[in-house]
């Protein structure tokens, strides 16, 4: 088959898919492997061929983190229900001071809690952000909205265990350890320069309170989470704190006294301990280390199973057993539906280069990296406005990028970096972390569209420069 019909052929398959989940509404799971059957049968792979591919990339991808997703969430989950969320703001405030936290809280959420499931973590440290919005000055709204859009779906998608920065590095074969370090280095820089610019735009003007606020709440509100449920002390949002004597009061008081009882610290002491044997595992790689007991350590595997069962144990002390039982089965339930759209998506992408575009690619991009970098940025980025999802977007623009990654030199982390960087332009209408910060922060959607839409969105490109920079030298 020709190159033109292989590129034709491909294009229909992606803008077919994105039509049957945007248009249809079709499930994207079911999307994308149709996307992938057409694609194969119609590129000449045969219908053996094409099944057997649609089935590998499934399994491979789920072999490669199929496992770590699972424990990523589960940690998360797990973490919720202990409030280690709603106590860790609380203490950046207490450390950093008003001025400063948007930055801190932005960080934090970029880097150490973005193994919770992004709707989960909206519920809880939205209710938290609209306290403290006063604090911080006028503007103080659209800072912390800004700040919240822009770390949960950079650490999401760049931070290990985030679930997107996990399914990229499975299509592209990235080493999760160079994933973590890689990812570390540009988020941290992305969500403080972002941060930055939008609060320079705010204070210029950009932000209206009068029309991008909406006073829905009352100050007493102070929601928790229970799974996915809002709780505030035994009651519905909105209503009095539960007199004293009340079954609700006693177990408020009981939840508070528990999580006096754990240190801070210990609470987050097994998902950083996972972090840290997941990096030196890399570093001992990288610089030739040859020592069995790091290397099963920093295997990702094993170092977020021992993450994984610190966490446990910790949760069971806080939760109960019966507590604890009820989170694992929230995080199972969670992480279901990630990773059947994970494996899926690595179904289309092993299809797209069992076609041959990668080669056909190659030939259109000289030695330098900068233009694939570029065009896997291009590409999420159209898919996301399209589809609205940004781990979608992402393996898709990875995964028919990926196979041209050799022939140019170009080490596939780049390659992961910048999808995941596209995948973030122009969050917007499609997408349910949009409507959910817009509801939950108090919000207008004209003031949603600046601090989602265009704030992730300076997000998006500053961390496109950033790898730009990186390919330098790496």
């Amino acid at each position: 088959m020709s190159d033109t019909a292989i590129l034709i052929n491909t294009a229909v398959a992606v803008l077919a898919t994105v039509l049957l989940i945007v248009k249809f509404k079709v499930n994207p799971v079911i999307g994308l492997v149709l996307g992938s059957l057409y694609l194969g049968l119609s590129t000449g792979l045969g219908i053996t061929k094409t099944v057997e591919t649609i089935t590998q990339g499934f399994g491979d991808i789920m072999m490669e983190v199929g496992l770590l997703i699972a424990f990523g969430v589960l940690m998360g989950s797990i973490l919720n229900e202990v409030g280690a969320i709603r106590r860790l703001v609380e203490r950046l405030l207490s450390v950093f001071g008003p001025k400063y936290l948007p930055y801190s809280m932005a960080v934090a959420m970029s880097t150490v809690l973005q193994s919770i499931f992004v709707d989960v973590l909206i519920v809880i440290s939205a209710p938290l952000a609209r306290r403290m919005a006063s604090k911080i000055g006028p503007m103080g709204t659209a800072r912390l909205a800004t700040a919240m859009a822009i770390s949960l779906e950079c650490g999401i998608i760049f931070m290990v265990p985030g679930v997107g920065a996990l399914a990229v590095a499975g299509v592209l074969g990235v080493p999760l350890g160079t994933m973590l370090i890689c990812g570390l280095v540009l988020v941290v820089p992305t969500v403080i320069l972002a941060v930055l610019v939008m609060s320079f735009l705010f204070s210029r003007g950009f932000w209206k309170p009068a029309r991008d606020e909406q006073n829905v709440f009352d100050e007493q509100d102070y929601p928790q989470s229970s799974g996915n449920q809002i709780q505030s002390s035994g009651t519905t949002p909105g209503q009095p704190e539960p007199p004293q004597g009340h079954p609700g009061a006693l177990k408020l008081a009981t939840d508070q006294d528990s999580q006096r009882e754990t240190p801070l610290l210990l609470l987050f002491t097994p998902l950083l301990l996972s972090l840290i044997l997941i990096a030196a595992g890399a570093i001992a790689e990288i610089v030739k280390i040859n020592n069995g007991v790091l290397a099963l350590l920093g295997n990702p595997v094993v170092a977020l199973l021992i993450g994984l069962i610190g966490t446990t144990i910790i949760g069971r002390k806080d939760l109960g057993q019966k507590g604890l039982d009820e989170a694992i089965t929230g995080g199972f339930k969670d992480s279901g539906q990630i990773l059947l759209l994970t494996g899926a998506g690595g179904s289309l992408a092993a299809t797209v280069a069992a076609a041959g575009l990668g080669d056909i690619l190659g030939g259109f991009f000289s030695a330098s990296a900068v233009a694939p970098l570029v065009v896997v940025w291009v590409i999420a980025a159209v898919l996301h406005i399209a589809v609205g999802s940004v781990t979608l977007s992402a393996i898709t623009a990875a995964g028919m990028l990926a196979p041209i990654a050799p022939a140019l030199g170009l080490d596939p982390v780049l390659i992961a970096l910048a999808a995941g960087a596209g995948s973030l332009f122009m969050i917007h209408v499609t997408s349910n972390t949009f409507w959910l910060l817009q509801s939950l922060l108090g919000q207008t959607v004209r003031g949603a569209l600046k601090t989602v839409t265009v704030g992730v969105s300076v997000a998006s490109v500053i961390a496109l420069g950033l790898v730009l920079v990186m390919s330098i030298f790496i």
